[in-house]
């Protein structure tokens, strides 16, 4: 009698176990609905003091009921609550925010102290040995070492640092260079600005290669631009620029003066100055015209009559400083008439 009232008993809602039992049958099914989550009363939110019992081990069950998100079944009361009732406050969002920046400034403050001590150093004794070098020294310099500290520095991000130690020390040594140049005299200055320009362009041979990683990875595809005619730019700054003044006008005295000036010096000078600013040599086109091709306008037909007239007083000028165009005949010297 008490088994057939159990079977026909139908049970709808048990506050205590939440299940149901259907009105025919002998299984247990759990029944849920939504009315009865509905009317559980959330837990407060989790008391913040050191006497709070953790939010862990009161969270057992998680029900991914609710239009807000998931919720948490409370296992003791069968209750729901909010995920964000335990989420981290913005005070500890910050002060987390705020240890990380410390800690990455800590870090780049390391590593350019490193830079500065161990790193630098060993570039600027390198370099300051291939500014100072003439082409008959032997200056023994690993080049591989500089390499692989030029690799370093680029790889710790500190390109722009490398850039701007590399241009800054190269200015210093063209000051010096400048200075030197001006206790030149008239006579000695296109002698000595061909040697300072000479070994200046040598070291750039070496300076170049071993700086090609800054070069590559940070002055071309940053800058937009180029090592070497940066440095270049440099030395047409700080020397050129101050000395074409007085430099122009000798360099067209001693090239009406046949052998005044070494040949060699001469081409020297105005490949050089020609190389650094092109535009120079519009301030004396029949001087660079003599050494460098194409900085005249092109031959016309029309002005054949004016280019033989110039020839002509050329030779003239050049046999009356001494020059004689020698025997036009035919007959050798050594042979009677």
């Amino acid at each position: 009698m008490e088994a057939m009232e159990e079977d026909s008993l139908d049970v709808k809602d048990d506050h205590n176990h939440n299940h149901c039992r259907s009105g025919g049958g002998s299984k247990v099914r759990p029944c849920f609905s939504s009315q009865s989550l509905d009317r559980a009363a959330p837990l407060p939110a989790c008391p913040t003091g050191s006497a709070a019992e953790p939010c862990d081990r009161r969270r057992k069950l998680l029900w991914p009921g609710g239009s807000d998100g998931a919720k948490f079944l409370d296992s003791d009361t069968g209750s729901e609550s909010s995920e964000s009732d335990c989420t981290a406050t913005p005070a500890n969002t910050e002060g987390l925010l705020s240890l990380e920046s410390t800690s990455k400034f800590l870090l780049n403050s390391m590593a350019v102290e490193d830079y500065r001590k161990n790193h630098w150093p060993n570039l600027e004794e390198a370099i300051d040995r291939l500014l100072i070098q003439n082409s008959s020294d032997h200056i023994s310099v690993s080049y591989a070492q500089i390499y692989g500290y030029v690799y370093k520095c680029v790889c710790q991000q500190h390109s722009e640092l490398l850039y701007s130690d590399l241009t800054k020390k190269i200015t210093s040594h063209l000051l010096e260079v400048s200075s030197r140049l001006q206790a030149s005299s008239p006579h000695n200055l296109i002698e000595n600005f061909n040697v300072a320009l000479t070994q200046y362009t040598a070291s750039l041979e070496c300076i170049v290669p071993v700086f090609i990683y800054l070069n590559k990875f940070y002055i071309e595809s940053k800058l937009n631009r180029d090592l070497k005619e940066d440095l270049l730019k440099l030395f047409a700054d700080h020397v050129a620029e101050k000395y074409l003044n007085t430099l122009m006008p000798l360099l067209i005295k001693a090239h009406s003066m046949p052998f005044q000036v070494q040949p060699s010096t001469m081409a020297s000078v105005v490949k050089g100055l020609y190389s650094l600013r092109p535009e120079w040599a519009q301030l004396a086109p029949e001087l660079f015209s003599g050494f460098i091709p194409q900085i005249n306008p092109p031959t016309v037909e029309s002005r054949l009559p004016d280019y033989a007239d110039h020839d002509r007083k050329l030779q003239m000028a050049l046999s009356m400083t001494g020059f004689s165009r020698g025997d036009q005949s035919r007959k050798r010297a050594s042979e009677d008439s």
